[in-house]
């Protein structure tokens, strides 16, 4: 099982390694919003710190879900997808080495690139760490809670707005949380909890979301 999951995980990332515009059209969208902040509003830092955790955490979300309308439909177009559901192998395992890769590729840059915009948007250098740590903790939970909408809209010819109606509700959450968390750090009280909350929703998400995937794909599949 091992041998299997190590074999999905190196040809994911490479796919998406090879599709570079995959990798950088989430984090260029991540960038372009949260950069508007300052031209829509006002260039008054405190103004600006003020709506940051908010705006960072509502442009992370989006830039998200903006990568996973594609997830599995190359994998569909290319009959890769059904050859995975017809295999000896349990379909959670190359599934949940697809959403690994997935999220190396795309969430992870963002959760990298989140204290610099944080910066740009007048946040105190203090809190920048809990910044990125909450959307490390908050971005994989987004990809598997995506991922389970993208498989049953993925035979779909427009499942975009489909897929956004599915997932956004339960994206809530971790908007909440994770920004909560930020505007905590803020106030110079303790963020422990509201950290904790965030990884108790990823361990959540990690247990059950590969298994909720692949009983999408086979859904979709008509399995």
């Amino acid at each position: 099982m091992s041998g299997v999951w190590g074999a999905a995980l190196r040809r994911e990332l490479t796919l998406i390694w090879r599709a570079p515009a995959d990798m950088v059209q989430p984090l260029f969208f991540f960038v372009v919003v949260v950069s508007l902040f300052p031209l829509g509003l006002s260039p008054k830092p405190a103004l600006l710190a003020l709506v940051a955790p908010g705006a960072i955490w509502v442009a992370a979300l989006l830039a998200v879900m903006l990568s996973l309308d594609g997830l599995f439909r190359r994998d569909q177009e290319s009959g890769a997808l059904d050859q995975m559901l017809t295999s000896p192998v349990v379909s959670v395992v190359p599934v949940a080495a697809k959403l690994l890769a997935h999220w190396l590729l795309t969430g992870l840059p963002l959760a990298l690139m989140a204290p610099l915009l944080g910066y740009m948007m007048q946040l105190p250098v203090a809190v920048l760490d809990t910044l990125m740590i909450s959307v490390l903790l908050g971005t994989p939970t987004l990809t598997v809670v995506g991922a389970i909408g993208a498989a049953l809209t993925v035979g779909l010819n427009r499942g975009g707005i489909l897929l956004a109606v599915l997932v956004l509700p339960l994206y809530i959450p971790v908007l909440v949380f994770g920004a909560g968390v930020v505007r905590t750090a803020q106030d110079g009280l303790p963020t422990d909890g509201l950290l904790a909350v965030l990884g108790a929703i990823l361990a959540l998400a990690l247990s059950l979301g590969p298994v909720a995937v692949a009983l999408g794909l086979r859904i979709s599949a008509g399995d």
